[in-house]
């Protein structure tokens, strides 16, 4: 039997043999199904990637009206974003129009040009637009062309135009040819609330803040999105009650438009003048990514680097402005960081420029002086000082340099009677800086320039300068009674009161200026006005209420301490004074002196003895100094060692009942009553001498 054959034939040579790969050992079917899914859950998510790019591309055909939508809502920058994408779209050229719009809004005047330019190129007819072009133009600092172009708009948009015009007006210095155009605007249609806008801001910029305020209320009450009028409010409120109250109403606009420059700067800046420096960068933050390079934002963040010391920094924020020398801050503070760097020239620079711009700013002129002492030009700084030097209220600061450039003269007995000046300041009464010219050219200069109020002002301190005090209290009271809302007006009647020894009526009129613009020279004339008129309650009020919407000031922190010594409150005072001397370094010899006061005050001899001690040194011919130096020896049981030191501030300051007490004490410690009866008696004097019952019983003693 044949065997059958294991193959057949005809697959013979056909059929090969199977071959396979080996499968790696980690190649499992699970890891295959792992990445299965990864790339299939890879294929889903990219779909849907796409589809939501393509969902969220912009849709030209809606942008316009989104645009619309936000402007009423009162925020322009998405307004503006709406409109851009709106721009690209077939209703092109009307959303450039809007466009240009929304940058006039944003303060944006190159830019609000450039859209409507495009409009016009997309068809837009320019008649329709020329009073947007005037407002691109009044935004780029161009009155006249804008008032030109004002003039061309059809009848359709003269509201506008007139606004324009007005607008550009008071940029030409006719603020009351503004106003009245705006008046008239107003009372035609009363619910213009950018006319009130408008007008509410040329108002508080020429100085009427009542006025400015309240045409900014009524603004905000018309259309509450309005946000120039709120950030203006908040202006108001800043001037009228202080930083903190304020921050509330910049908080107000940014809430509808968090990248709002004029907002972001105004809260930025009162946010940092109150110590709140992180909210302060992070305002200045946002103000550079709505507009890179804003120079208003960097020269706050150059602002807030000087403040921590980074000198570097705030120089490189300052280069960064690229020469915005409009900004007097700016240039006061690149000389304040030359200055602190050794770079003299380049101060003295700075600063007489701040000088030319702003001749009666006091302490800029100091610094010019000192700048120029160290660059070795003696006589220029006493020429530039010898306005302040000669008043008989000049400052130690003053004195001190001008003895110092007298020094370096050669002129040595000008210099010690510039010393001893220094080292005993006086506390002289108020008085008006001179003027060269004489009444006769000041009256007509008045005449000439009815609405000027520097010419106004160097009259009256003509009369006061040629003895005739009452003629210039008229000429005073009348500016006052014709401008109740302008701070200034009513500072200056309280100035010709105060230097006529009137200071009932001047108290009067400093509260009527802080109603109006509660700042820090309002304050120091108010409460010494309060002082000198008896009425120290209303003075202290007055400094509280200004240090809880002020808590960073320096001047308020030192009159708050000149009180807590006055009522013995000595806790008080040393929490005060402790967080000056933080702030302001140890050379503050003032401080340093109130130091020693109050913690012998409060018990702690030891340690008043050693600031006593270096106030002392620092200035060892200023009254204060030697007293408290004397007083801390005395406190510490060394009544022979106190006794110089009490006699020569009771020789420096001879009216001041306190040192005379001081010294009577050590005196009758020592066995010298004749002398010690001599001391009381003189400090008995003194109404204002607060320890009369331990002196009378003192007296009895001896």
């Amino acid at each position: 039997m044949l065997e059958e054959p294991r193959r057949y034939p005809m697959l013979r040579g056909r059929r090969r043999a199977s071959r396979r790969l080996a499968r790696p050992a980690w190649l499992s079917a699970s890891v295959l199904r792992l990445v299965a899914g990864l790339a299939l859950a890879g294929l889903l998510l990219g779909g849907i990637v796409l589809l939501a790019r393509r969902a969220a591309a912009p849709d030209p055909r809606g942008a316009l009206s989104a645009s619309l939508a936000a402007l009423d809502r009162g925020n322009y920058s998405a307004a503006r974003n709406h409109a851009l994408v709106a721009s690209k779209g077939p209703d092109g050229a009307i959303a450039s129009a809007v466009l240009g719009r929304i940058y006039l809004l944003l303060g944006e005047g190159v830019a609000a040009e450039g859209a409507l330019n495009r409009a016009v190129a997309g068809g837009v007819s320019r008649a329709r637009l020329h009073q947007l072009f005037a407002d691109a133009w009044l935004a780029q600092d161009d009155p006249d062309r804008a008032i030109a172009e004002a003039a061309r708009t059809a009848p359709r948009y003269a509201i506008y135009a007139r606004r324009v015009a007005a607008r550009a007006l008071a940029a030409k210095g006719d603020v009351p040819g503004a106003t009245q155009a705006l008046q008239a605007i107003v009372a035609v249609n009363p619910r213009d609330a950018e006319a009130f806008a408008d007008l509410g801001r040329i108002r508080f910029d020429a100085g009427d803040v009542r006025s400015g305020g309240e045409a900014a209320q009524r603004a905000l009450a018309l259309d509450p999105a309005n946000l120039a009028a709120t950030v203006l409010v908040g202006q108001v409120v800043r001037s009228r009650f202080g930083l903190v109250a304020a921050l509330p109403w910049f908080e107000r606009a940014l809430a509808r438009d968090a990248y709002y420059q004029p907002a972001l700067i105004e809260y930025a800046a009162t946010a940092g003048d109150a110590g709140r420096y992180a909210d302060m960068l992070g305002a200045t933050r946002r103000a550079l990514a709505a507009r890179p390079g804003d120079p208003q934002a960097l020269y706050l963040q150059a602002v807030m680097a000087a403040r921590a010391g980074k000198r570097d920094l705030a120089r490189a924020m300052l280069g960064r402005m690229n020469g915005a020398s409009g900004n007097t801050g700016a240039v006061l503070l690149t000389g304040l960081l030359a200055y602190a760097d050794g770079g003299y020239e380049q101060a003295v620079a700075s600063f007489r420029e701040v000088v030319a711009r702003q001749p009666m700013n006091l302490v800029a002129r100091r610094l010019l002086g000192a700048a120029l002492l160290r660059s070795g030009d003696a006589q220029g700084t006493l020429d530039v000082l010898e306005p302040v030097a000669t008043r008989r209220d000049a400052d130690s600061y003053t004195l001190g340099l001008v003895a110092r450039a007298f020094e370096a003269k050669g002129a040595r007995d000008w210099a010690a009677r510039f010393l001893d000046r220094a080292a005993r300041p006086a506390l002289a009464g108020p008085t008006s800086f001179g003027s060269d010219n004489g009444v006769a050219v000041l009256a007509n200069a008045v005449a000439a320039a009815p609405g000027d109020p520097g010419a106004a002002v160097a009259f009256i301190r003509g009369l006061l300068d040629a003895g005739d005090g009452a003629a210039a209290l008229r000429e005073a009271q009348g500016i006052a009674d014709v401008s109740p809302g302008v701070p200034d007006a009513q500072l200056l009647a309280g100035d010709v009161y105060a230097t006529q020894g009137q200071f009932a009526p001047a108290l009067a009129a400093y509260r009527r200026a802080a109603d109006l613009r509660f700042d820090a020279p309002t304050l120091l004339r108010l409460a010494d006005a309060a002082d000198r008129a008896g009425q120290r309650r209303l003075g202290a009020e007055a400094l509280a209420l200004y240090l809880s919407q002020n808590p960073q000031s320096i001047v308020a922190r030192r009159a708050l301490a000149n009180l807590q010594l006055g009522v013995r409150d000595w806790a008080a005072a040393i929490d005060t004074l402790e967080g000056l001397r933080a702030d302001i370094g140890t050379r503050d010899a003032v401080v340093l002196a109130q130091l020693g006061y109050a913690y012998v005050g409060a018990g702690d001899a030891d340690t008043g003895l050693v600031y006593a001690r270096a106030a002392h040194r620092l200035v060892p011919m200023n009254p204060a100094a030697c007293d408290a130096y004397g007083w801390a020896l005395y406190e510490e049981g060394d009544a022979r060692a106190a006794l110089p030191l009490l006699a020569k501030a009771a020789t420096l300051a001879p009216q001041h009942a306190g040192i005379r007490w001081h010294l009577a004490q050590a005196l009758a410690e020592l066995g010298r009553g004749a002398e010690a009866r001599q001391a009381i008696s003189r400090a008995l004097a003194d109404p204002a001498f607060l320890d009369r019952k331990p002196a009378l019983a003192l007296l009895a003693a001896l």
